[in-house]
């Protein structure tokens, strides 16, 4: 006989109960996974998607806000409106030569116009982005464009005729392409200056440059350079090597020494240029200074750090005036994750409309060579987005735009 008793037959009550938990459990695990499931897939997504960027850890400095020099007002809000055309936007540098204004377009069209606006026309079209701006000894126009690197044109309209003075740079490396053509400045001896914003993201590889520069800002690895042209001969050479998004340029009043505007560190630099010539790199004399070589030599100091915002161009006013505009107020998110590369590449895993772009602020500011603060001009609202900079001319202040429609201006007095 068996050592254990055959049990019984289970009476159909029995069997009907353990069905329905039977069911009850199987409904509790598909509703679990039916939300477990899409959870682990989003957290994947979050950590372990590719993104473009390998973001560096630094050291972003405590954004001490709207506060001192830069106390929250309204005094850019008043500005009045000089139209563009049609398809026409993106002010983002203003010249002011010979009694003209001219600016490049998102649309690739350098625009000549009259301090009243009344007269506009069309020098070029460059079929790229064209940033910033400066005339040669001989009225050339140099266009820095993100896309198409630096082009000299001569005449305007039908009749203009475009030079591209600089697509690559040989030294240190061999044919190595500008990406990111950002400012342009003649140097008192008739250097051609140019920045070159990133190594990493280019401005035609991309698209576009807002693309490019938000992707650099990110990933903080400051491969930005400065570029100096000899105007005969037209070679190149990198002048100085590890900029964080590198963008205006101007000189002080004595010509010795270039203001630089290093966005993605929110401050201002000033370099001496008899000395940036003579700093020593790990080849010596013959390789490329980066800014922490020529910092710990003395060819470059800060002049004016920490700054609210995002500084972009820099113009040279009347009075001893220099004018940045802040394109956007600093990120508290960019911030907080400076320390933390990981947490800047989830950020590029959101939708676009959760990037951390700031919102929209207006803000100018003017300093003499020494870094002292003499005008700070706020629009809270934005209502002229993104300033980049302001021009002098014919005792009105012109503000330059990343995309306005218009041409913003308002009167100022030359002292």
């Amino acid at each position: 006989m068996p050592v254990f008793p055959r049990a019984a037959a289970p009476s159909s009550s029995v069997s009907a109960s353990s069905s329905a938990a039977s069911s009850a459990v199987s409904g509790r695990v598909h509703w679990l996974a039916s939300w477990f499931t899409p959870l682990v897939a989003a957290a994947a997504y979050l950590l372990f998607w590719p993104t473009p960027i390998t973001p560096v850890a630094w050291d972003a400095p405590t954004n001490l806000g709207y506060s001192g020099a830069h106390a929250v007002n309204t005094r850019l809000t008043p500005l009045q409106q000089i139209p563009l055309g049609a398809g026409q936007a993106g002010p983002e540098h203003i010249l002011a030569h010979g009694g003209w204004l001219y600016s490049g377009l998102s649309n690739g069209d350098v625009l000549r116009l009259d301090t009243r606006g009344e007269r506009q026309s069309v020098v070029v079209s460059t079929g790229g982005r064209p940033l910033g701006l400066d005339m040669d000894a001989q009225g050339r126009l140099l266009v820095a464009d993100a896309m198409k690197g630096l082009l000299r044109v001569t005449g305007q309209g039908a009749e203009a005729r475009t030079e591209t003075l600089l697509a690559t740079v040989s030294h240190p490396v061999p044919n190595d392409p500008v990406r990111y053509a950002d400012a342009v400045k003649v140097g008192p001896d008739g250097t051609l200056w140019l920045t070159d914003a990133t190594r990493r993201f280019g401005a035609q590889a991309l698209g576009g440059t807002f693309e490019a520069s938000v992707l650099d800002i990110l990933e903080h690895s400051c491969t930005g350079r400065l570029i100096a042209q000899n105007p005969v001969t037209l070679q190149a050479r990198v002048a100085l090597d590890g900029l964080c998004f590198p963008n205006g340029i101007a000189f002080t009043a004595d010509g010795k020494q270039m203001l630089l505007s290093e966005t993605g560190t929110y401050r201002i630099l000033k370099l001496d240029l008899a000395k940036l010539s003579l700093v020593r790199t790990a080849s010596g004399h013959t390789g490329v200074p980066t800014l922490s070589q020529a910092m710990a030599q003395g060819a470059a100091t800060v002049l004016i750090d920490n700054l609210p915002g995002y500084p972009d161009n820099l113009t040279r006013g009347e009075g001893g005036r220099i004018w940045v505009g802040l394109t956007k107020p600093r990120s508290p998110v960019i911030d907080a994750t400076a320390k933390h590369p990981m947490l800047r590449s989830i950020t590029l895993r959101l939708p676009r409309a959760l990037w951390p772009v700031p919102k929209a602020y207006g803000h100018l500011i003017a300093f003499d060579d020494e870094g002292k603060v003499l005008a700070d001009l706020q629009d809270p609202q934005g209502a002229y987005p993104e300033t980049t900079a302001a021009t002098e001319a014919d005792g009105k202040l012109f503000v330059q735009s990343l995309h306005a429609h218009s041409l913003g201006w308002m009167a100022y007095p030359s002292k």
